[in-house]
């Protein structure tokens, strides 16, 4: 099955990873063990709760059926099952990076999400 899952991080944070090949979290993934994803439905939630006010944020998608067996999917916020991959993120993986600016309202402006 195949099924997009997002991933926010600071557009620097994404630079590096860029440059190196290879995503291997924000400090918060680092201290957890697995980097964080998002599937469509969970990550404006996710936003709202990690990401308030914040700028200079990217939105990364990809594909999660790509990375195979270290991603997993496993029961987190309202025990609801968030994709957790178990190692470093191959930045050719990845489907598509777009900004994730601040509207008017302080809320972040999600460009069309797909669940796939």
């Amino acid at each position: 099955m195949s099924q997009i899952i997002y991933k926010i991080t600071p557009e620097a944070l994404w630079r590096d990873a860029e440059a190196n090949g290879r995503f291997t979290g924000a400090p918060i993934d680092v201290a957890d063990g697995f980097i964080h994803f998002s599937t469509a439905e969970q990550v404006k939630e996710t936003a709202a709760k990690h990401f308030t006010g914040q700028t200079g944020l990217l939105l990364v998608a990809i594909d999660g059926a790509s990375l195979g067996d270290p991603l997993k999917y496993e029961v987190s916020r309202g025990g609801a099952l968030f994709p957790h991959l178990y190692g470093p993120l191959d930045v050719k993986t990845v489907l598509w990076v777009r900004p994730l600016p601040l509207g008017a309202d302080g809320a972040h402006q999600f460009p069309a999400l797909e669940a796939r």
